[in-house]
């Protein structure tokens, strides 16, 4: 049985400021790997196919590392200690499986479907500011505003606080980089500390009132008797913050950028609209997920194709490399017939993301009604990409719509 550490592996640094765009792809598909699967990174080691990041996403002995990171930055106490202490992607076992059986009803394909009418209404309201030319910052005018206007919706909050919305869930996202929180920490506790204060307001005026919104239902979810604690209501609806706003933003403007790259894929999109909106929506978040890497830190011993990863052992996975995995030829196609096997950009096992159902519906209703209405959707200068460590997005999509009619 090899050692993972005593291996001579191939290195590829994920953690370069210099991996984007063009550059980051290039060097994703040239990572050579040991045996095909494994390579090191600065941290630990990185798993470039489906099965071997499905094992690690999926086995009991490793874990997301946030506690970890939170100890290395001695973050031991104030808001963000609690956020990260108590968020449901550091909980694990018979507590991280109660929660869940409270939550998921919650944002179940059936539930997030009363979301589309709200959705479709915020897209006809930002389409009708895009000027008559059609040129326009696509991450400004659509992939920003548009999650936190539907977040809010969501959560019962009012729409005028969509901007303080986006900019809690962009800072409190940020825990999860390195750099930010050796840089920015007392922003990131203060977006947690504002977060917390707002959404206690909201919770106590639900309680009584409850309407037809996220909150309401979690306080009203029950499994077997057991209901959700008031602490454990905040921090899943903090959870929903920051995974359903930066997320949706980053992939909705891959999405587009990849649409407007293959003309001939928009147009495929427009003769058929709400048939194609989802393969669409699938594809993009296999092509350039917005989550290309995944950590996860053995809590022991753990043996894999005859390698041994010690305990403490830092595994990323790639989705980026486990969402090509049998895939040929990579090619952005909407109308491929592709395997069944799921993306992992959404992760895999009891850690797949909560508010992955809300997301899609997001994504599909912004594709499909941008394609009944624009003819052609092309790009109007060079994207600016963002970093690859953490959420992969983009700073800027300039584009130019060509409106149907006009």
């Amino acid at each position: 049985m090899a050692v993972a550490t005593e291996l001579e592996l191939p290195q590829f640094d994920h953690t370069d400021p210099e991996l984007r765009g063009d550059r980051f792809r290039a060097a994703m598909a040239g990572v050579q790997a040991h045996d095909g699967w494994l390579a090191a990174n600065p941290y630990g080691f990185t798993v470039l196919d489906r099965e071997a990041g499905e094992f690690f996403l999926r086995t009991k002995d490793a874990v997301f590392p946030g506690l970890t990171i939170a100890e290395l930055f001695q973050i031991s106490d104030g808001p963000l200690h609690e956020e990260i202490v108590k968020n449901i992607i550091n909980i694990n076992g018979a507590d991280h499986g109660r929660l869940r059986r409270l939550v998921n009803p919650a944002l179940s394909p059936r539930a997030v479907e009363r979301y589309r009418p709200a959705m479709r209404r915020f897209l006809e309201q930002l389409f009708d500011e895009v000027p008559p030319d059609g040129r326009i910052d696509f991450v400004a005018a659509f992939a920003k505003p548009y999650p936190s206007l539907v977040i809010a919706e969501v959560m019962g909050a009012p729409l005028s606080d969509a901007p303080r919305l986006h900019h809690w869930s962009n800072w409190i996202q940020r825990q999860f980089d390195a750099g930010s929180l050796m840089t920015e920490r007392e922003l990131i506790e203060e977006a947690v500390a504002e977060f917390y204060a707002y959404e206690d307001e909201l919770i106590a005026a639900r309680r009584p009132d409850p309407g037809d919104d996220l909150i309401s239902s979690l306080i009203e979810a029950e499994d077997a008797g057991d209901r959700l604690s008031h602490d454990e209501l905040r921090n899943l609806i903090l959870n929903i913050l920051v995974g359903g706003v930066d997320t949706s933003q980053s992939q909705l403007a891959h999405a587009i950028r990849l649409l407007a790259d293959h003309p001939d894929q928009w147009d495929a999109l427009r003769d058929d609209p709400h048939g194609l909106a989802l393969a669409a929506v699938e594809e993009a978040l296999r092509y350039e997920p917005i989550t290309p890497f995944t950590a996860r830190i053995t809590t022991a011993e753990v043996e894999y194709r005859g390698v041994t990863f010690a305990p403490g052992s830092i595994v990323l996975v790639s989705a980026w490399h486990a969402n090509r995995d049998g895939i040929e030829p990579d090619d952005f196609d909407i109308v491929a017939d592709r395997p069944r096997a799921r993306a992992l950009t959404f992760g895999a096992g009891i850690h797949y993301c909560v508010g992955a159902n809300l997301a899609r519906a997001e994504m599909q209703e912004a594709v499909a009604f941008l394609a009944e209405r624009v003819r052609r959707v092309s790009l109007d200068g060079d994207p600016e990409f963002g970093t690859p460590s953490g959420i992969y997005g983009l700073e800027a999509l300039p584009v130019r719509l060509e409106l149907s009619g006009v």
